[in-house]
């Protein structure tokens, strides 16, 4: 992807300030090397010969970098860096050309330094883009080319050979196998693939070649997703990212105004520059964005896509917590619950010929039935004459008696007599089963809550200081109040519909800030007013874009992850900043007391700068837990 504008003019000043930093540093070399080496000791225009290589970098470097700042200043943006431009002018006019030299090379080598870590934090984000194929195995006629990604079109025919990456999302057509998806979900174990499984852009293929259709294009594919809202994570500034400019907005006239004090006191214009010297924390307030930019990279690891870096700021600060339903507290499909059988069936039977059909249809409910024939060792049964007419239900012949599974409005439609039917369900849903025309059963199945759902919802009060907690859905009151009942939530919104999901998120919000989860199109307005909106599992790409993370892969263990990187980001931040200027406002009064030097006092900010840094790349290292509940 190319860089845009701005991206360009970022890296030309980048460069422009690492020039600086390097002549900076050959000119210290040289000046000490003259002055304490060769014991250069000549005068020329009053103007010591060892000065000279500082002179030429206060010139070269120190003019550029105090004009940027001027032009801060003219657009009023007060920031820490002021203060390197004031030392700068006094060093100069002081004749403290060390020093200055000392505050050029901390303002420009500052840029390099949070170039260098921003670099580190986002290794994760490099190596995802770098393992990435350029070219596929496109299958036409027969023969197989290679061609560039961006010419794969839609409907594409693609082979992925053994051990290669899958260079876009599709559909398995021929072959099977198993796909280590681990990259891009965090789960460690292979993913079995069969034909018409779906595949993701960025899993690793096992030992077989597969033969893939291509859904997506390779810009819209999962993987280009992910990289491309990582792209924008780095960009954007977040509030916690200005948190910095207001430090810097209070603590820029403080150390000033020690500084004047100093001098005013001692009547010696050295200490007003050696506390501003020791003030200056050009590269110190970076520690922000740095810890943001790990935080991203650690959550992409654990696979939650930051789409807004100021989520990682605001989630630790809610106090009501919103869920949809089906597919965030439950796991989005239905299980078969229920089999009632009547006179001359048994259960088994019913689930035999329902599921002996139910093998050749791609309705919902068609895999329950089968997963519960599986849990049951019930074999199935050749069928033939398979039909399914919309509206109608499935039909099909197995051990010569025509099996039917439809609903039970079609029953009364048919004025076929349902003796021995149970009654009506409160909620869930249901299918009868008809054997030559005759009612024979009803299968009964429901959403089921996650089995980490009833701890998970627990433990936010606890664990997050969770005040509320909300289950809004467009379900039936029945369904939404079981659900409800089973994971321990006491305030209950049913029947609800997007607009009503949004005037009850919107409500909450004024009271307090609200975390709103949900994964479906008509959670996508919710997810938008929320102060912080998480799309949950593999959402579509409308809720995707009006969430402000989204959880990869269906798990709450990665929701209580997420509130564990914010929380820590935010400690390591704020630990760095605040650690970092309270060891200068220190330093600013062992200055202001004569006791630091200008030369000393820059030489002591730097290592406090470079300290704050360190400090908070320790952000993107994983802990050894980020969960705090028992699922």
């Amino acid at each position: 992807m190319p860089n845009s504008p701005q991206q360009s003019w970022q890296a030309a000043a980048s460069r422009r300030e690492g020039v600086i930093a390097l002549l900076t540093v050959a000119a210290i070399a040289v000046h000490l090397v003259m002055r304490f080496g060769l014991r250069t000791n000549g005068v020329y225009r009053g103007v010591n010969l060892y000065d000279i290589p500082l002179i030429v970098a206060l010139v070269c470097g120190g003019i550029p970098l105090v004009l940027e700042l001027v032009w801060k200043l003219l657009r009023l943006e007060f920031g820490s860096d002021l203060l390197a431009g004031i030392s700068i002018v006094t060093a100069a006019v002081l004749h403290e050309y060390l020093a200055g030299a000392l505050v050029v090379l901390m303002l420009s080598g500052g840029q390099a330094l949070e170039a260098y870590a921003v670099r580190s934090a986002s290794s994760v984000l490099d190596a995802l883009a770098r393992r990435m194929p350029s070219r596929a195995h496109r299958k036409r006629d027969g023969q197989i080319s290679d061609v560039p990604l961006s010419d794969v079109a839609i409907g594409d025919t693609l082979t992925i050979l053994p051990h290669e990456i899958c260079p876009i999302d599709g559909t398995l057509l021929e072959g099977r196998g198993v796909m280590d998806e681990s990259y891009l979900t965090g789960e460690p174990y292979m993913m079995s693939k069969a034909p018409g499984s779906q595949v993701l852009s960025g899993a690793i293929n096992g030992d077989n070649a597969l033969t893939i259709r291509a859904d997506r294009l390779a810009v819209d594919s999962r993987y280009a997703q992910i990289m491309q809202v990582m792209r924008e994570s780095e960009q954007r500034r977040p509030r916690l990212r200005r948190l910095g400019d207001r430090l810097g907005a209070w603590y820029t006239p403080l150390a000033v105004g020690i500084a004047l004090i100093a001098w005013a006191i001692s009547g010696d214009a050295v200490r007003f520059l050696a506390v501003l010297v020791v003030a200056t924390p050009c590269p110190l307030l970076i520690a922000i964005p740095v810890a943001i930019i790990g935080s991203v990279s650690l959550a992409a690891r654990r696979g939650i896509v930051i789409k807004d870096p100021s989520v990682l700021e605001n989630i630790d600060g809610c106090r009501t917590a919103i869920f949809d339903k089906t597919g965030t507290l439950t796991y989005g499909r239905p299980k078969l619950t229920e089999v009632f059988a009547t006179d001359g069936f048994t259960q088994r039977d019913a689930l035999q010929l329902a599921a002996s059909v139910e093998q050749y249809s791609r309705h919902p409910l068609a895999g329950a039935v089968l997963d519960a024939a599986v849990e049951q060792n019930v074999p199935l049964e050749d069928a033939g004459q398979i039909s399914e007419r919309p509206g109608e239900g499935l039909r099909g012949t197995v051990a010569g008696k025509t099996i039917e599974v439809t609903s039970h409005k079609q029953l009364v439609a048919r004025h076929i007599a349902t003796d021995g039917a149970p009654p009506a369900a409160d909620g869930g849903l249901e299918c009868a089963i008809l054997v030559d025309g005759r009612y024979a059963a009803t299968l009964r199945f429901r959403d089921e809550p996650r089995r980490e759902g009833a701890s998970f919802i627990q433990h936010l009060g606890p664990r997050h200081q969770f005040n509320r907690v909300l289950l809004v859905s467009g379900d039936r009151e029945s369904e939404v109040r079981y659900l409800a009942e089973r994971v321990g939530i006491k305030e209950v919104y049913s029947g609800q519909s997007p607009e009503q999901k949004v005037s009850i998120v919107q409500e909450e919000t004024k009271q307090d800030n609200t975390l709103f989860l949900g994964d479906g199109i008509n959670d996508a307005p919710a997810l938008a007013v929320a102060t912080v909106g998480i799309a949950f599992g593999q959402a579509n790409d409308v809720t995707s874009e009006a969430a402000g993370a989204v959880i990869m892969e269906s798990s709450l263990e990665k929701v209580d992850e997420l509130f564990h990187i914010s929380r820590r980001m935010r400690t390591i931040a704020l630990q760095s900043a605040l650690g970092g200027m309270a060891l200068s406002l220190l330093g600013m009064m062992i200055a202001a007391a004569g006791y630091l030097p200008p030369v000393g006092g820059a030489i002591l900010q730097e290592i406090i700068d470079v300290a704050a840094v360190v400090n908070a790349l320790r952000v993107a290292i994983p802990p050894k837990a980020l969960t705090d509940y028992k699922s």
